[in-house]
């Protein structure tokens, strides 16, 4: 009880403790929570500050500072006026990053976001270097990164690595290789860029699956990390890569039995009649199957990506109109403000004393490692890929170079630093913080010029990066000879996909929704307006068709368009006018006694 105690802000150890004499009038939680008003009044106030300056880079197209960079810049700055003002250490919970505040709630949202929103075929068409990357190359980068800081020591260079117990440097490798690219990310998804589709699937892929793949192998060596019997057997070190390979297919099972029990749930219940509760129940599932992976001693962060997934293959489909829009926005928001809030206060930590061990020299020498360690596996895994992709579809060499720079540390790198066991977890925290600053604010500020320079940018009128790099969502998961119809592996290949098609479509998305027809289930308003109901919206939700999504958005504006009153409709088409979108007046549906009714296909 009492090292719980101590993890707490020194105000909450004081009421915990009830440390007051008899004579002192017991007024301190007013006191407290005055000042506890105060530290939420500055937070709210740089947040709101790290959002605008987002907004302003954004809309001014100022790509030398990403969007995370000047939140971890403005973090940066207000610690620094901080820390002027109120030099004491103690007396500033404000400042202080805490890793299972992030990893609980900070966390969830941005990972189911990126599984419920992610471009399913862009993904599934590039998966083999995706997960060549995000697990093969993960393992690598950890092995050599972990091996180079081991051999530091070892050398005598460093004094603050343990040089008796290779465990400790493993560990430290395997969180320094979770790539966080946000910042190049967010320059790569800017449709002016019209950044190459395949580039963006391929970055986006990656980062996803490898801050899952970093999480697993940082809590699978850290099983078996013992600082006071550093002797290792020789059996260890596979055994550790077995409970790897275990944990994460155990993550993926519950992630996707969860996501089948969700779906399950809103397809035979009648929830979309209640828009408040239906959103409600899926923001609670989501932590649901987080948490639930956490306590198995699994990976709630990947477990919850190939949730997002499922759900978003059949659960969409059960969904109410205002129901699916509302639950995307939440979802987008709530990750917008927890990446900001996280970026953030890795600024505001350079002010709370993580740089008190810090060696620049050691700072250097793991950049030098983790850009080597990148290079170790990006060339050689490329190479076998492009063994096995049809040669029009290769990844060209000026591709790679893009791939080896933008393997940039972040938030997850940061959070797990501060989880490091062990007596040198100091110095591990500031040599990661350091490698995450200069990452993300001097490599990420630099993408858009690589971008051009390596003519990674496609040509006006090309499709926006959020689209599929190919029209055949199948057609890089085997190599060309396999798609060949003439040979035994390309019947094989097509019988498989054949048969989960058929599979899915006679026995699954009638079962969890999403079955061929489906329309998007309508609500009665049992809420301000119960006489309010509108019709569901015919919408072709085959997710074969090249171009169903686009088709889905646009019939939702339609949808927004038309109950949303003439003044709405107006800024919504000027709107499309502007992002270069048109549609005919004559394919809009109009509201007829209340009731939206599609146009014709």
């Amino acid at each position: 009880m009492d090292r719980v105690v101590e993890l707490l802000p020194f105000q909450y150890r004081r009421v915990l403790t009830n440390n007051t004499t008899p004579d002192e009038p017991e007024d301190d939680g007013e006191e407290t929570h005055e000042y506890d008003a105060h530290n939420v009044l500055l937070l709210n106030i740089t947040l709101i500050l790290c959002v605008f300056i987002a907004y302003l880079i954004k809309h001014n197209r100022f790509y030398a500072i990403p969007e995370s960079a000047a939140a971890m810049l403005t973090g940066i700055v207000i610690g620094g006026l901080v820390r002027l003002a109120s030099p004491e250490q103690d007396k500033l919970p404000f400042l202080y990053f805490n890793a299972e505040v992030f990893f609980f709630l900070l966390l969830p949202p941005i990972i189911f976001e990126a599984g419920y929103t992610l471009r399913r075929k862009s993904f599934f068409a590039n998966i083999t270097p995706i997960v060549a990357y995000a697990f093969v190359g993960t393992l690598v980068s950890t092995f050599v990164v972990g091996g180079l800081v081991f051999s530091l020591a070892k050398m005598g260079l460093t004094s603050s690595v343990d040089k008796t117990n290779p465990m400790e440097s493993l560990l430290f490798g395997a969180l320094i290789s979770a790539v966080d690219p946000v910042a190049t990310l967010s320059i790569m998804g800017s449709p002016e860029l019209q950044c190459d589709q395949l580039l963006y699937s391929l970055v986006f892929g990656e980062s996803v699956l490898n801050d899952a793949v970093a999480i697993v192998l940082f809590k699978t060596f850290r099983k078996y990390y013992a600082p006071e019997d550093p002797d290792l057997e020789g059996s260890d070190i596979p055994a550790a890569l077995f409970s790897f390979v275990a944990v994460s297919l155990g993550s993926i099972i519950v992630g996707l039995l969860i996501g089948l029990l969700t779906s399950f749930l809103y397809k035979h219940t009648r929830l979309y009649e209640y828009p408040r509760f239906e959103t409600a129940i899926l923001f609670l599932f989501c932590y649901l199957c987080y948490s639930l992976a956490e306590s198995m001693e699994l990976s709630g962060i990947m477990a919850l990506f190939f949730n997002g997934i499922l759900l978003s293959h059949y659960n969409s489909y059960n969904l109410s109109e205002i129901s699916y829009i509302t639950a995307e926005q939440i979802f987008a928001t709530l990750a917008v403000v927890a990446e900001t809030l996280v970026f953030l206060y890795m600024g505001l930590s350079v002010f709370n004393g993580a740089f008190d061990q810090w060696s620049p020299l050691m700072s250097i020498m793991i950049m030098f490692f983790c850009v080597l360690a990148r290079a170790s596996h990006i060339f050689p895994l490329t190479w076998v890929v492009n063994r096995c992709r049809s040669p029009g579809n290769k990844i060209p060499m000026k591709m790679q170079y893009v791939l080896w720079f933008v393997g940039l540390r972040g938030a997850i790198a940061f959070a797990l630093a501060e989880n490091m066991p062990g007596p040198n977890k100091q110095s591990y925290v500031a040599n990661t913080l350091c490698i995450c600053i200069f990452t993300t604010v001097v490599c990420g500020g630099f993408t858009e010029k690589l971008l051009a320079k390596f003519g990674m940018k496609q040509p006006d009128g090309a499709a926006a990066v959020e689209l599929a790099h190919s029209t055949d969502p199948y057609e890089n998961l085997f190599p060309s000879n396999m798609r060949n119809r003439s040979t035994s592996a390309g019947r094989l290949a097509i019988g498989i996909h054949g048969f989960w098609k058929r599979a899915d479509n006679l026995y699954f998305k009638p079962l969890f929704g999403g079955s061929e027809g489906a329309r998007r289930r309508g609500q009665g308003a049992h809420g301000a307006h119960e006489h309010d109901s509108y019709e569901t919206t015919q919408i072709n939700f085959d997710d074969d068709d090249d171009d169903d999504e686009n088709e889905v958005d646009t019939e939702m504006q339609r949808f927004i368009d038309s109950v949303g009153g003439n003044e709405a409709g107006e800024r919504s088409s000027r709107s499309r006018g502007a992002s270069g979108a048109s549609a005919d007046d004559d394919d809009i549906g109009e509201v007829q006694g209340g009731h939206y009714v599609a146009p014709d296909p």
